[in-house]
């Protein structure tokens, strides 16, 4: 009886079925249901990474403005604390005093505008003392369309230019509105201006002061921050 031989594969493996029996091959309508249920997931997962980094944006954007604020407030409040007046100055000279306090009503955008002991040298040997003249102003943003900016302006030296010359900077944007109030303390009232040349507030400063600062947050809404500031000195120095 003759018997066939079979070819063997390298390493003596007799060749069998291409898949064993009872199973058989990913059909091409399979191969893209996977692929289209793998690309789904990456979508999906995509959107989550996207909608996290917009979180972590939105929130350190939201910190940034809450840390501007305070900055802004805390700088005010101590300048404020330290305003003064002063009887001792050159009438020849000078038909007024030359320190002053100005706040006047703007609706959303007070102007305020004072004489201060917390002036920094910040240049050696600068013939500079610790007196300034510093006003706050809300003024349209240059670096921003349509929004508006806080500005400050410092005036190293006093004379009767108070409203002229010195620096100028942005100390706080995405400003929405800048409110200033004062405490009358022989009315017992806030009120909304305060001139020390007028007629009823002639040489005297209120004792506290009251601003409220309005910014633009991230997500479109108004955010309003809040501080008072007591002065020390409410009388005009007569040294």
């Amino acid at each position: 009886m003759r018997v066939a031989r079979l070819a063997s594969l390298p390493g003596g493996t007799p060749p069998g079925p291409a898949f064993p029996p009872g199973q058989r091959g990913v059909t091409l309508i399979e191969i893209m249901i996977a692929v289209a249920i793998t690309a789904v997931m990456g979508v999906m997962a995509m959107g989550a990474f996207q909608r996290t980094y917009a979180a972590k944006e939105l929130t350190e954007a939201q910190d940034e403005r809450f840390s501007s604020a305070h900055v802004a407030l805390s700088r005010l409040a101590r300048e404020l604390s330290q305003a003064f007046l002063s009887d001792h100055y050159d009438r020849k000279r000078f038909r007024e005093p030359p320190t002053t306090f100005r706040g006047k009503d703007g609706g959303e955008r007070d102007e305020l505008l004072f004489a201060t002991m917390s002036h920094a040298r910040l240049v050696r040997d600068a013939k500079e003392s610790d007196q300034a003249v510093v006003e706050y102003t809300v003024e349209p943003d240059p670096d921003r369309s349509g929004e508006n900016a806080l500005f400050r302006r410092e005036k190293a030296r006093i004379d009767d230019g108070a409203e002229r010359g010195g620096a100028k900077d942005v100390v706080c944007e995405h400003v929405l509105s800048f409110d200033v109030q004062y405490w009358d303390w022989k009315r017992e009232e806030w009120t909304r201006e305060w001139v020390t040349n007028s007629v009823e507030r002639q040489s005297i400063l209120p004792t506290r002061v009251k601003v409220r600062l309005g910014l633009k947050m991230p997500d479109g809404k108004e955010r309003a921050f809040e501080t008072q500031a007591r002065i020390a000195i409410i009388r005009p120095l007569s040294f």
